[in-house]
């Protein structure tokens, strides 16, 4: 049983299909970064968290969006930036999602050492990081997987690939496991104090 799941970071590309004069940008625009000995990129700071590279040749990375439909309003500020800087980009940016990052509660105690030596594609090493990394067979999904239950799911392309993976993620889970070591747990909430 899946008890949370939420998307909190998308990854996009983008392509504006217009040449983007970088230091035009940079000396115009306050909430930007341009340091081209560094890094050939733009870095331009959007509210709510979003963050844009922009590259000269018009294409855009886009990170710290929550859902697919946040990346498309990222872009839409992205454009709208641009023409304070007399850039009109005419043509509909062509928009296409890196990734996804997770994560969620499965709702079940796990034994990491188990699941190191069950699971195929497994890495676990508990003195240097908490967590177990699980590469999915056959997937670009790539799970980190903790004691509680809490799970970081990243490499999806969109919220239904996620929801796919952590079902069949279960399954495995449970397969594996074994049903008398699948520990659901349960959730006890403080007593609330008598009003007065």
């Amino acid at each position: 049983m899946i008890r949370s799941l939420v998307v909190q970071n998308v990854v996009a590309s983008a392509s504006l299909h217009h040449d983007i004069p970088l230091e035009k940008v940079t000396i115009t625009l306050p909430n930007t970064e341009y340091n081209p000995e560094q890094f050939p990129g733009l870095v331009l700071r959007l509210a709510k968290g979003k963050t844009a590279l922009i590259f000269s040749s018009g294409k855009i990375v886009c990170t710290g969006a929550k859902s697919e439909r946040e990346v498309g309003e990222a872009v839409k500020m992205i454009i709208k930036e641009l023409k304070k800087v007399k850039i009109h980009i005419t043509k509909k940016p062509d928009i296409t999602i890196q990734n996804m990052v997770a994560s969620g509660d499965i709702g079940m105690t796990l034994n990491l050492n188990k699941l190191a030596f069950k699971l195929d594609n497994a890495e676990y090493e508990p003195e240097q990081f908490p967590g177990l990394v699980y590469k999915v067979p056959s997937s670009h999904i790539t799970f980190l997987l903790f004691g509680t239950g809490k799970i970081v799911c990243t490499g999806a392309k969109n919220e239904g690939e996620i929801i796919s993976a952590v079902n069949k993620l279960v399954k495995t889970l449970k397969g594996v496991m074994g049903a008398a070591e699948v520990r659901k747990r349960t959730i006890k909430y403080p007593k609330k104090k008598a009003e007065k």
